[in-house]
């Protein structure tokens, strides 16, 4: 009896064995199998109420070490029905929402449940970072026979805040911009990661390229800590100068030792180094000290020939057919001082009227420039001058100037697009008679007594003041695309023996892109007395290549105050830059112009003359820039207006150099 009785309680235990459902254990990462019989087979109830109870735990895939056995089973579906996720529950997240986590899943409600879709969605979650490694899956059965899949996460540290170290080129609210949205949010490498390089990007576009993110430590309070290295200067090395003084090129440099290095001031540096015209060539180069984790910059120099000889030809049509001779040092003395002294003779005024002698145009001009005077951005230049020519504001005279002047001019450091001067100097002007029998022809012709005459020879000896402001934002010298260029001047000039006098002159220009490579060019000036009685010679002139083109100089007429206005369009020669790489003919530019002006307070000179003060033209013209001599102009304006019964309807050439208007 006893040996049945054993023999019933073991059938029993292994019949127990056999009914119930097996469970998997959760270090060896296998899944619980769901499945419904098929309809022909007889349903276990007991089967299907263990199962019901069955809960597994599925940890992030990339520590998932399936075994074979468990590969093989998750294939075998030949016996067994699809079983459809009915729901998707998060738990355990507190501030990242769970639609969030449920937009990392391909597993979603109504889907076939399957372990390896579920498996690569927990890798999914993990990886947006806002999570630990203790992330798991249970299915659970639900009562109409499909999944209720139930995902639990555990977040991240809260951030509570942010501390930044070593930043003193940007400041410390700039950089708390780009982290402060992080702030309350579960830590995230991943995002951490981003704010770094929207970081080390905004130092970047700021000039400070050696900006990096060296550290980032969270403390156990939820507080992160950022370390910057912003990239020191230790050192500034000159090299390749055998010429030039060491100070005279560091003096160009505004980069100091100490200070965080930063490109776009690099830039400006070099630029301003090669325009000493002492160097062919500069370049920089940047070296990290391993020792102190500080940058050593080199600056590389080619230097050139500075002193020249010239000899030049050239034609405008103030002067004439001119030759010039002269001699320029740019780097004189290796101190990067400007020498230069120049001579000129000139045919004299091209295509000129009956009020202007036919004389020889004759120049000569000597000038000294210190750039750093006492300072980095401070200049002193130094001219004096002799001029002799058959003036073309006084009718039949001969003019003649010999003067000198010192000039103080200075960069605003809080306004690096404004520049500010002063000159103070002394001129002495003698106007003399050039055909006194043609002059009085011209008073008996217009019924005024030619003792006025010495209205228009009045000369003198002056002391001269002229403080100005400019504002340039041109993008280059030649071939200015983009920029606005304004000038304001006063000139006060007090007389020894004559009359003072004093008057203002402004211009604006503003310099818009068309296109890719042809520019609008908008202008307006204007100029007038201040106070005293302004000789002939000081007035104002409309007409010519630097005013209202069409005209010839002063054809419009002279006066104590002016303003006008000028629009032009420049444009290369169409297809040029296809045809050839010629850097000469590709400056090359052609305009299409229209000026207007007019003159208030007119002179005696408009008078005997009857010239109307006002014109209006329109024309086409070439612009051509000549390296050493700068650009030469050459338009044919047609006037709307014409000027002492001279018919200039079909048109006048003008020539000119250097920039108009």
């Amino acid at each position: 009896m006893r040996s049945i009785k054993k023999l019933v309680v073991l059938y029993a235990v292994l019949g127990i064995l056999f009914v119930q459902q097996p469970t998997y254990a959760a270090f060896n990462f296998k899944f619980p199998k769901f499945f419904k019989f098929k309809k022909e087979k007889k349903i276990d109830k007991q089967n299907q109420d263990n199962t019901e109870q069955v809960e597994e735990e599925i940890l992030p895939a990339q520590e998932q070490t399936e075994t074979q056995e468990t590969q093989e089973a998750a294939t075998d579906t030949s016996d067994v029905e699809a079983v459809y996720i009915k729901q998707v529950e998060v738990y355990g997240n507190n501030l990242i929402e769970t639609s969030y986590i449920k937009e990392q899943m391909t597993s979603k409600e109504g889907y076939i449940y399957d372990r390896k879709n579920i498996s690569q969605d927990l890798n999914k979650i993990y990886k947006t970072g806002y999570f630990t490694q203790n992330i798991r899956a249970v299915p659970l059965r639900s009562e109409d026979g499909g999944i209720r899949l139930r995902i639990v996460v555990e977040e991240n540290p809260a951030i509570k805040g942010f501390t930044i170290e070593g930043n003193n080129a940007v400041a410390t609210n700039e950089i708390m911009n780009i982290l402060s949205q992080y702030e309350g949010q579960p830590q995230n490498i991943l995002s951490i990661n981003v704010a770094i390089e929207q970081i080390q990007e905004m130092y970047s576009l700021k000039g400070y390229i050696l900006a990096r993110v060296t550290s980032v430590q969270d403390d156990p309070d939820g507080i992160v800590n950022i370390k910057i290295d912003e990239g020191v200067i230790e050192d500034i090395v000159v090299e390749g100068n055998y010429k030039t003084r060491d100070f005279i090129v560091k003096r160009n440099i505004l980069l100091q030792p100490g200070t965080v290095y930063n490109e776009n001031i690099m830039r400006d540096d070099i630029l301003r180094l090669m325009g000493t015209q002492a160097f062919k060539d500069v370049k920089r180069d940047i070296e990290m000290n391993p020792n102190t984790g500080k940058y050593n910059v080199v600056i590389s120099l080619d230097e050139q020939r500075t002193g020249k000889i010239s000899l030049g030809v050239g034609v405008d049509s103030i002067s004439g057919f001119f030759g010039s001779v002269g001699f320029s040092e740019n780097n004189f003395r290796g101190l990067g001082q400007k020498l230069s002294l120049n001579f000129m003779a000139g045919t004299g005024i091209l295509m000129n009227d009956s009020s202007i002698i036919n004389r020889p145009n004759l120049q000569a001009e000597l000038s000294f420039i210190e750039p750093h005077f006492k300072s980095e951005n401070q200049s002193l230049g130094f001219r004096a001058f002799v001029r002799n020519f058959g003036s073309y504001q006084v009718p039949l005279s001969i003019e003649k100037r010999y003067g000198a002047d010192v000039t103080l001019t200075r960069r605003f450091k809080a306004f690096k697009n404004l520049t500010g001067s002063i000159s103070f100097g002394g001129e002495s002007v003698d106007m003399e008679e050039g055909d006194e029998w043609k002059a009085r022809q011209v008073f008996a012709s217009r019924g005024i007594d030619y003792s006025r005459r010495a209205e228009q020879l009045d000369g003198g000896v002056y002391a001269k003041i002229t403080p100005a402001l400019t504002y340039d934002t041109r993008d280059t010298i030649v071939n200015t695309r983009r920029g606005v260029l304004a000038r304001l001047s006063l000139e006060e000039s007090i007389g020894f023996g004559t009359d003072s006098f004093g008057k203002l002159h402004g211009v604006l220009k503003k310099f818009i892109p068309v296109g890719r490579k042809s520019t609008l060019v908008i202008a307006a000036r204007g100029g007038g007395k201040l106070h005293g009685d302004m000789p002939e010679f000081a007035a104002y002139a409309l007409g010519g290549p630097y005013s209202v083109r069409g005209f010839n100089i002063s054809e419009v007429g002279t006066g104590t105050g002016f303003m006008m206005g000028t629009a032009e369009f420049r444009t290369p020669i169409p297809f040029m830059d296809r045809l050839t790489t010629n850097t000469f003919l590709n400056n090359v530019r052609v305009a299409v112009f229209m000026d207007a002006g007019k003159l208030f307070g007119q002179t005696l000179t408009n008078e005997l003359y009857d010239r109307p003060g006002y014109a209006i033209t329109a024309g086409v013209g070439l612009r051509v820039f000549i390296p050493g001599l700068g650009p030469i102009n050459l338009d044919y304006g047609i006037p709307f207006t014409n000027t002492g019964g001279k018919d200039r309807s079909n048109g006048f050439f003008t020539f000119g150099m250097g920039e108009m208007y």
